[in-house]
């Protein structure tokens, strides 16, 4: 059997080839380890530990100064409870944040929650899931599902973040400083988002200007882009109601310097700006949206037009050739006796009557604005 110190340097020299190769998502679907832990330490070094359980992590957390935990679940309502208790957290305190189905914000002294949402976007599916942020003296706790894949890039630098944290500022410093890099690495991810959506958006302003793209189809890309917006809006503007919360709420556990909450807010500035692309985005897709439907309805009416002026025409053609049909069908008549030595005026009435039933019946579908001009059928 391998000494504990040679297993954790073959998991360490698993891990970067796995990073190396599959990239950070996969780390933790392939070691099936979905703990992560870093802790500053009093004397200012920094520890860090991915485990399976998040129990392994217990004495890392009692000797460090402030420790950032994280951890994956597969079911966040059922789970969490359990997975904060195992850490010293009530479940009064869970209970009560993921109860809902919205952002919210709670505390109660000596610890404090914060359940903010965390967008997901694929194409234009856009689903809004939930990060919970649980926090007590000296730890942070974040528990996520196995979907919510934004923080694999802050474990790989969590050392060096908790060594830019003074070790002799006060702790509640110290657990806000953490909470505000975890919040703007939530936020950042869900900014993100905002591109992909842009780029689809992109993609099917493309395809609306292909005049022979399936109308069925552009009527339901078209809905779920907007749902896509909507939903993203709505996501942004719940982290908003929780930043708003977590500022005005003075909770015990965090600082009361004024530069380093001046910070937080700078984490919700950025919400409201995003959200304001977000809505200059939809304003732009909607009246690029009015523009191609003009042109489409455009295009129906020189459509329209041109089977008017078919229809006028046929109408000029079917009159010219009815008058003289007519006059030979009754000329016909044995009644007439008509012999070979009236051929001669016999072609003349017909040549005749076509040409003035055509001249009369032209001039009375163009009286009658019956007839497009050119101008209306786009030549």
């Amino acid at each position: 059997m391998l000494p504990a110190g040679d297993v954790m340097a073959l998991s360490k020299d698993l891990v970067h080839k796995i990073r190396k190769t599959h990239g950070d998502e996969k780390i933790i679907l392939s070691l099936e380890e979905k703990g992560f832990c870093v802790s500053l330490l009093k004397n200012g070094k920094t520890m860090e530990l991915e485990a399976r359980k998040v129990t392994d992590f217990t004495g890392m957390i009692k000797a460090g100064s402030v420790s950032w935990a994280d951890y994956i679940v597969d079911d966040l309502k059922n789970d969490a409870p359990r997975i904060a208790s195992s850490l010293g957290f009530s479940e009064t305190l869970v209970n009560s944040l993921i109860r809902g189905n919205r952002g919210s914000y709670e505390d109660m002294d000596s610890e404090m929650g914060i359940y903010i949402p965390a967008i997901i976007v694929n194409g234009f599916d856009v689903k809004i899931e939930y990060l919970l942020i649980l926090l007590r003296a000296g730890l942070v706790l974040t528990i996520h599902t196995t979907e919510v894949k934004r923080f694999f890039r802050l474990r790989r630098y969590a050392k060096i973040f908790m060594r830019k944290i003074k070790p002799n500022i006060a702790p509640t410093d110290k657990l806000t400083l953490v909470l505000i890099r975890i919040i703007d690495e939530n936020n950042a991810r869900n900014f993100d988002h905002l591109r992909e959506i842009e780029t689809n958006s992109d993609q099917l302003s493309e395809k609306l200007s292909d005049i022979k793209a399936p109308r069925e189809e552009i009527g339901k890309d078209i809905h779920m882009m907007k749902h896509a917006l909507i939903t993203y809006l709505g996501g942004l503007w719940e982290t908003v109601d929780v930043l708003n919360s977590l500022r005005y709420g003075d909770p015990e556990l965090l600082t009361d310097d004024q530069k380093i909450l001046q910070r937080l807010g700078a984490l919700a500035m950025e919400v409201n700006y995003q959200i304001g692309l977000a809505e200059h985005m939809s304003d732009v897709v909607a009246s690029g949206l009015e523009v191609i439907q003009s042109i489409y309805n455009n295009q129906l009416q020189i459509l329209n037009n041109k089977l008017a002026m078919l229809v006028a025409y046929l109408t000029v053609i079917g009159t010219a050739v009815l008058v003289p049909n007519t006059i030979a069908t009754a000329l016909s008549n044995p009644a007439f006796n008509m012999g070979p030595q009236d051929a001669g005026w016999y072609t003349v009435l017909l040549i005749g009557s076509t040409v003035i039933s055509t001249w009369v019946a032209y001039w009375w579908v163009k009286s009658k604005g019956l007839l497009p001009s050119r101008a209306d059928h786009g030549d």
